[in-house]
């Protein structure tokens, strides 16, 4: 039962119930809202502010969760990166140094893409940054192995080549063995025309007119060439693999232009034509179009003690024959 107010009337001296119109049984009631939302939101914002609410603690262990799942990501990556270099670092000085193949550059192992920002889509968080870093790694690290990849099919080609290729590199002596016959090496040699200081891209090897001169490896011929003067008769081989030797000075040729030749195939014979003093033959290797020392491609034909002593020969600076 709802209490009833009384108040005292001064004009009738007599006290009498209080009678509350709606519109100030409303403005009590409003009061009482009023109060209790401004207690209420007082209460909530003390309690937000100073203490977490069951649905906040579970988010922050969930992000705090998610902080430590990204260091071990990182981390995994960081040991992914070890080994890709290991890969890499492989890839360039062993592997291609075997098949004789240029490293890749770095520009190709980094393969950078190019254009919009990819990342975009992470800005704007509280750990933004960690996400963008860990995507950024992934995304690199995911580019060097498919370049890796690449790598080691071309790697594994080249293998696959491998047993062409070395049935393909001047590998033997050009003639019959005999480590007197080499009389002049590569490097500057005394003309014997001219009596100068000049280079002399191969080696001359003494042997009578008519003597065999072989091929050191498989090869294609390129050139075919009469002349009296300089190399006068001379052959040129295409070994592949960048390889070409050359043979100048011959008496008589035994192949033809465009001919498929093998190892130890008798190209023509030693002779005395062109610019030259004695019956010799005057043999090049070229790597790549540039002149190398033949001597270092003997390695299959001599034994250990009689290339030292054709290593020894060669490095004389005497009078070459051509």
């Amino acid at each position: 039962m709802s209490k009833i107010k009384y108040q005292f009337n001064t004009k009738s001296l007599a006290v009498e119930p209080v009678r509350e119109t709606l519109w100030e049984k409303s403005k009590r009631f409003l009061r009482i809202v009023l109060a209790g939302m401004v207690f209420s939101v007082l209460v909530l914002s003390i309690g937000y502010t100073f203490f977490d609410s069951p649905k906040e603690k579970m988010l922050r262990r969930e992000i705090d969760q998610y902080q430590l799942n990204y260091q071990v990501v990182n981390d995994k990556l960081d040991m992914l990166s070890s080994v890709l270099e290991d890969l890499q670092h492989r890839d360039d000085q062993i592997y291609r140094v075997i098949f004789e193949a240029e490293p890749m550059s770095a520009v190709q192992r980094d393969a950078a893409f190019g254009g919009t920002d990819r990342y975009e889509q992470f800005e704007g968080f509280n750990n933004s940054a960690v996400i963008t870093a860990t995507m950024q790694r992934i995304d690199k690290i995911s580019r060097q192995l498919y370049v890796q990849s690449v790598s080691f099919d071309e790697v594994f080609n080249m293998a696959k080549d491998k047993a062409d290729m070395l049935a393909s590199i001047p590998a033997i002596m050009p003639i019959e063995r005999g480590t007197q016959r080499l009389v002049s090496g590569y490097g500057m040699r005394i003309h014997p025309i001219y009596k100068t200081l000049r280079m002399h891209a191969g080696v001359d090897f003494t042997a009578p007119t008519g003597t065999p001169v072989y091929s050191p490896g498989n090869g294609v011929v390129k050139t075919v060439e009469r002349s009296r003067h300089g190399y006068g008769m001379m052959v040129i081989v295409d070994h592949g693999y960048g390889y070409t030797t050359l043979y100048a000075h011959l008496s008589r040729f035994n192949v033809r232009k465009g001919q498929t030749i093998t190892r130890g195939e008798i190209i023509g014979y030693v002779g005395n034509t062109g610019v030259s003093t004695a019956p010799h033959l005057h043999y090049e290797v070229r790597k790549n179009d540039r002149t190398v020392n033949p001597v270092n491609y003997f390695f299959n034909d001599l034994s250990p003690k009689e290339f030292e002593y054709i290593i020894e020969v060669a490095s004389r600076v005497n009078q070459s024959l051509s």
